[in-house]
């Protein structure tokens, strides 16, 4: 699961605190419908978006807290000069009591959501990428081939998927999946691939097919995909290297924050 969430349900055995979340926006705002942060008497985790927006919901659920019990409220603030904030918007928040009795159903209702990513590879960039995702609003399905692979501690959007051979897993992704190829193999990755181009042949329902590389590995790929019987067009498809242009660096870390910018850059 996420760091914050993780972070609301450790201090939720300690205490309780009060859930703020976006409701309605209209507008240029900070944050969209659906972002959350947990107050409580000493700490405050994750954000609706800082500046005074955030002090004064901040403030409102302190005394929220210190009136405990205290019933839910929705709070209306006009992102203009009175708060000292030029966005222009209009931000709807929903304050309510949080306790230990109410762990078990947050992370379903805090979870994220949003488009579907399948990743194809469980080495060093798959797990730093999946740590990037678990914190953005993608639906991830992680896949590879080896058993054993995958960590305990997975984000709450991640779905583990051990598959041999691997290229089957890509009949179930879900239509408009943003594919992703980074297996430990070479042989893998391509068959990734033309399981891929097979299914946008059949279904043309994928996103996009990003694989990791240099364009020497993708000449490579791009040679072999078309004595498969692969066309231009279908191999256009495919974008590789991935990562968005002008980020420098090999470390995991580096390459998984440009891909999930890339995918970010997709849109919905």
């Amino acid at each position: 699961m996420s760091r914050h969430l993780a972070a609301v349900l450790e201090r939720l055995q300690q205490q309780a605190g009060v859930l703020v979340s976006v409701v309605q926006a209209q507008g240029s705002v900070p944050r969209d419908v659906g972002a959350w942060m947990a107050v409580f008497a000493d700490q405050v985790i994750n954000t609706v978006g800082g500046g005074r927006l955030e002090q004064d919901a901040i403030a409102a659920a302190r005394a929220m807290l210190a009136a405990d019990p205290a019933p839910p409220q929705t709070l209306r603030f006009a992102l203009g000069p009175s708060l000292g904030q030029c966005c222009g918007g209009v931000v709807h928040l929903q304050l309510e009591s949080i306790c230990a009795a109410d762990r078990a159903a947050l992370p379903s209702r805090l979870r994220h959501s949003g488009p579907s990513v399948a990743l194809f590879g469980g080495g060093h960039v798959g797990h730093a990428l999946v740590r990037v995702l678990g914190e953005l609003p993608f639906e991830v399905q992680w896949i590879d081939s080896r058993e054993a692979i995958f960590p305990n501690d997975i984000p709450l959007n991640v779905r583990c998927e051990q598959s041999d051979p691997v290229q089957s897993a890509v009949a179930h992704v879900p239509a408009q999946a943003r594919v992703l190829v980074m297996s430990f193999s070479h042989a893998e990755d391509l068959d990734i691939v033309a399981a891929c181009l097979l299914r946008q042949r059949a279904q043309a329902d994928l996103r996009c097919i990003g694989l990791i590389g240099s364009k020497t590995k993708w000449a490579t790929f791009r040679a072999r995909l078309q004595a498969r019987g692969f066309g231009d067009a279908e191999l256009a498809q495919v974008t590789s290297p991935i990562g968005v242009p002008g980020v420098v660096g090999k470390a995991p870390e580096v390459i998984a924050v440009a891909v999930a910018a890339q995918l970010l850059q997709l849109g919905g």
